[in-house]
């Protein structure tokens, strides 16, 4: 995410380290099975989304409401390595954006891996990463319910780039992965992750084990494509079932209705938040 925890500059360096070229390859069926439990029907949001580190004012997503470009904004909902403050983003807030028709994206940014760059405040390492994942999941579901996102709401773990070809820092980030999604579906919250298309999210999307990986996948492809489609780097039967995001461009500087907010744009047909 544009400027969330690591700069621009930083970010491409970073992604570019992980390897640009993507290799399709097999990875997780679109929806692993949920148990016993009744669970909410999904709520489906297909077309376009935005994210920005801070939640912007309530006058500013009415301005941007009544523009019509957007129909889903992402919110960071918690996570120690969130890289900003959220005076705005409160259970009443979120109550007023759902009433004006905004559909909300809940965002958590969770320990990051321990062969990743960077001085992250929360990392997890190989022998910390299963109980560390279930500590993060059941933090963001928490978050999620104060803000009024009921049960059957995604949770999109953000995963920043990192170097997939050392193995033993991917193992570990597949078994906090694990934990992770265990847990929220334990709660009966539905599983999303964000990650880059070269790394974090090819990791996810190609990983020969498929047991308690996440269901929904938001994958980070700067090529100015709005689509979840036509540039899907992988098996295409993979995550059919209204469960792909794509952030297609970043750092967008946006005027609309007189507010001015720099945002990443992001192609949606995937799971959003239930408010209640």
């Amino acid at each position: 995410m544009a400027g969330h925890r690591l700069s621009k500059k930083g970010r491409y360096i970073a992604w570019a380290t992980a390897g640009a070229v993507v290799v399709a390859g097999a990875g997780i069926a679109a929806q692993t099975s949920m148990a016993a439990t009744a669970w909410p029907a999904q709520k489906t949001f297909t077309g376009r989304a935005f994210d920005t580190c801070t939640a912007p004012s309530l006058a500013a997503m009415k301005a941007w409401k009544t523009d019509g470009f957007y129909g889903g904004a992402a919110v960071y909902i918690g996570g120690k390595n969130r890289g900003c403050a959220q005076p705005n983003l409160t259970a009443s807030w979120v109550k007023s954006v759902n009433s004006l028709g905004w559909k909300l994206i809940p965002l958590y940014v969770g320990a990051q891996p321990p062969c990743q760059t960077g001085g992250n405040p929360e990392k997890f390492t190989a022998s910390t990463a299963a109980s560390l994942g279930a500590r993060n999941a059941t933090d963001a579901v928490a978050k999620a319910s104060a803000l009024g996102m009921k049960a059957g709401s995604p949770i999109y773990l953000d995963m920043e780039p990192y170097d997939i070809a050392d193995k033993a820092c991917n193992d570990a980030v597949l078994t906090y992965v694990r934990s992770f999604t265990k847990t929220l579906r334990a709660k009966t919250y539905r599983a999303g992750y964000y990650g880059f298309s070269s790394s974090s999210a090819k990791a996810i999307a190609t990983a020969a084990n498929k047991t308690d990986l996440p269901g929904n996948l938001w994958y980070a492809l700067w090529d100015k494509q709005a689509t979840t489609t036509k540039d899907w780097p992988w098996d295409p039967k993979l995550f059919t079932d209204h469960s792909r995001g794509h952030q297609y461009m970043v750092n967008s500087k946006e005027t609309r209705s007189g507010h001015t907010i720099t945002v990443d744009r992001n192609a949606w047909d995937a799971p959003v938040a239930i408010i209640g």
